[in-house]
């Protein structure tokens, strides 16, 4: 079995689309397992969602998931976040709505645990520092978990009771062994570490891999989109350096 494992599409439908034909031209995948926030900041919240709904697979709920159907008080977020958050809501359509609330907060698959934010939190913490890494290992039971959230594509390994940490490289295949892990596969529609492409990786069954891609994707279409739509000139700004 092949898994394409993404998070934080974020509404953003060219750089979905763009991921999902990049891995279908390496062999495809079988189902996709989503790590929150498809919708939030970009300008094509129904459409991603209509499109995650064509495949096979299975998600988790973001914070912004959550705060574009009314589950979560946009006043934790930052004032241009609020912004696109309401004006995201107003786009849902009913079936939208329906199925962000039909989203676990976590689930087990295979040998992961799938959350938006950490084990430990799944909506809101930020999984960036080894410390947090190191105490959020204590609250998954399987051997590996995929978190979002952040942006940022990130591997946690433990050895004995330490953490370390390393990026997660664009063309690294990472074979799992016994050793634990907490992967973060990065942004596909709002990448936050210096590079604007879109971030998603590939899980192989089989091989035991899971392979970090980087995927171009246009982001002037988008960010023409979102100027149209009146959403903040800062969101729309960052995709050109993702950031």
């Amino acid at each position: 079995m092949r898994y394409a494992i993404l998070g934080d599409i974020h509404g953003n439908l060219a750089a979905f689309e763009a991921v999902l034909r990049h891995a279908g031209d390496r062999g495809g995948f079988d189902k996709i397992w989503c790590l929150g926030d498809v919708v939030g900041y970009g300008p094509d919240p129904h459409e991603c969602i209509e499109r995650l709904l064509q495949f096979e697979h299975v998600c988790v709920a973001g914070n912004h998931d959550l705060a574009a159907i009314g589950k979560m008080d946009t006043a934790e977020f930052n004032p241009v976040a609020a912004l696109a958050c309401h004006w995201t809501a107003q786009q849902l359509a009913a079936e939208d709505i329906d199925y962000i609330q039909s989203l676990p907060l976590s689930l087990c698959q295979d040998v992961f645990t799938l959350v938006h934010g950490s084990p430990r939190e799944p909506i809101w913490e930020y999984l960036l520092s080894i410390e947090a890494a190191q105490d959020n290992f204590a609250h998954f039971e399987t051997n590996y978990c995929l978190v979002g959230h952040s942006h940022v594509p990130l591997i946690f390994e433990l050895t004995g009771n330490r953490a370390a940490y390393r990026m997660f490289q664009e063309g690294t295949n990472l074979k799992l062994g016994k050793k634990r892990l907490i992967i973060n596969p990065g942004g596909v529609g709002q990448p936050r570490d210096g590079d604007p492409r879109a971030s998603y990786v590939l899980y192989d069954t089989e091989a035991r891999t899971v392979y970090h891609y980087r995927v171009e994707y246009d982001i002037p279409a988008t960010q023409k989109k979102m100027a149209e739509q009146g959403l903040p000139m800062p969101l729309i700004r960052r995709l050109s350096v993702g950031w």
